[in-house]
């Protein structure tokens, strides 16, 4: 352990009225665990890092009772209060208190199914490496869940020490979108941010409360001010109205797939995605599942046409979740039978073999599925890169980069697109210019196809492996 955190582990294990001056820090973590309820994950593993008195540990007791929970701490007077926080609380879950450095996690094994931690991701001093480390802890399909000190936090202190010509000893905290690029490359991840503004009674009680929460160690290469100064600096706080400080917050989520593959959307629906992932399936000797078929009173069933077009052997389909007659969205094909479809639990296909799946969506990916339930939600919660499949006619640039957009504002990883019809090259340009994608193949119009063409269109494809590696 380095000198720096060891002092970092004093300041918080001596902070012994914690609790009393960490309103932020409980808020958080409530918030944070409401976000991880609301993606359905159901956590037979749970390790909470830099777990500090309990207060996410609490919440995670509560949210999945039955779940195996491990908390940790760097400091060992910290992991004790959580200990005993959690003690009287029901659950028939194994609990598990380690005092653990999470940049260094190993110790604690793997095959979490959630690794979380509230306000404690700004202390770390190299998180991509840190990110990669526990998110290599995960089981298939695990996910992060991370709250964090962003850039903008404590901007009146700030100032009233630019003011004075001082540096400020608070460290600076990233932005958003620089955590955006700090996620490992293998899953998807998203960060949002709210602000919370806090008010301290005084400008000296905020001062204090630093301590008591233990964040008042001095950023590398600063010293603590003259006590002259510091009263300056907290005449200088104060306003008639009384002591603000803002805390800009943000929430991590990362999720990796269950299993390696692709999610085929498109831009609309009869753009071609059962041509596209005919060809994937193919290219890679792929797995296929198609989990919303709709329309079959109307058409073959996709899956039947993708076994036909790449001669698919029937081992590597698995069958739909739901089967609807009506050439509708799921939602609304599953409402003319009176049914609401289950997506809740619905998960990943299991392996059958060591070739990726080839998830074929229904429509776009705004298309409803259930009540409370779009198709980006699925592609979300698989963790899947996306194939998009667009026209390259007139017209597909604003539904192309439209979707393109959807998907980044849900950190959704974006394997490339797939232009279906005559070449264009201005499509081409907008994708990669615009759209910031990049473009797997482009598909000529054909007026016929047949598994001869689709061995052709195959070939045009990158193989998996490249897929992954340009992602």
């Amino acid at each position: 352990m380095t000198m720096r955190k060891q002092h970092i582990a004093a300041r918080f294990g001596a902070a012994e009225t914690y609790d009393d001056a960490a309103r932020v820090q409980r808020l958080v973590a409530g918030r944070l665990a409401e976000r991880i309820a609301a993606t359905g994950v159901r956590p037979a593993r749970i390790l909470e890092v830099g777990c500090g008195t309990g207060f996410l540990s609490s919440h995670l007791r509560r949210l999945f009772p039955d779940a195996e929970l491990t908390v940790s701490d760097l400091a060992p007077e910290m992991r004790d209060r959580a200990r005993r926080r959690l003690d009287g609380m029901p659950g028939q879950g194994a609990l598990h208190a380690l005092v653990l450095d999470a940049e260094a996690p190993e110790t604690a094994g793997g095959g979490y199914d959630l690794i979380c931690s509230s306000l404690s991701m700004q202390w770390f001093t190299d998180r991509a490496a840190t990110l990669a480390r526990l998110a290599a802890m995960l089981a298939p399909g695990g996910m992060l869940a991370f709250s964090t000190l962003c850039a903008g936090s404590f901007a009146e202190w700030r100032r009233v020490h630019a003011a004075a010509g001082l540096d400020c000893a608070i460290p600076p905290y990233q932005a958003p979108a620089q955590l955006e690029e700090e996620w490992p490359r293998a899953g998807q991840g998203l960060w949002q941010e709210e602000t919370i503004l806090d008010r301290p009674e005084t400008a000296l009680a905020f001062v204090r409360e630093l301590r008591q929460i233990g964040a008042s160690l001095p950023r590398e290469g600063t010293r603590p001010v003259a006590p002259g100064t510091m009263r300056r600096l907290l005449r200088a706080l104060e306003t008639p109205s009384g002591v603000t400080t803002t805390y800009r917050v943000g929430y991590g989520l990362f999720h990796t797939p269950a299993r390696p593959g692709v999610f085929v959307t498109g831009t609309d629906t009869g753009v071609g995605k059962t041509l596209v992932s005919a060809c994937l399936v193919r290219a890679w000797a792929a797995e296929y599942w198609k989990p919303f078929q709709t329309g079959i009173a109307e058409d073959i069933a996709d899956s039947v046409t993708v076994a036909e077009l790449a001669g698919l052997d029937p081992a590597r389909i698995h069958p739909p979740a739901a089967v609807l007659s009506a050439p509708l969205s799921p939602f609304d094909a599953a409402e003319r039978e009176n049914t609401v479809l289950d997506t809740a639990g619905l998960r990943l296909p299991a392996r059958r073999g060591a070739q990726p799946l080839v998830v074929e969506g229904a429509g776009g990916v705004m298309v409803p599925v259930a009540p409370d339930c779009m198709m980006i939600d699925l592609i979300a919660r698989f963790a899947l890169p996306v194939v998009l499949v667009a026209r390259s006619q007139l017209g597909t640039i604003n539904h192309t980069l439209l979707t393109l957009q959807a998907l980044r504002q849900r950190g959704i990883a974006i394997a490339g697109v797939v232009l279906n019809g005559p070449p264009s090259a201005e499509a081409r340009r907008a994708v990669s210019l615009f759209g910031g994608a990049r473009v797997l193949a482009e598909f000529p119009h054909l007026d016929e196809i047949g598994p001869a063409q689709v061995d052709t269109l195959a070939r045009l494809l990158p193989s998996f492996a490249n897929l992954s590696d340009q992602r």
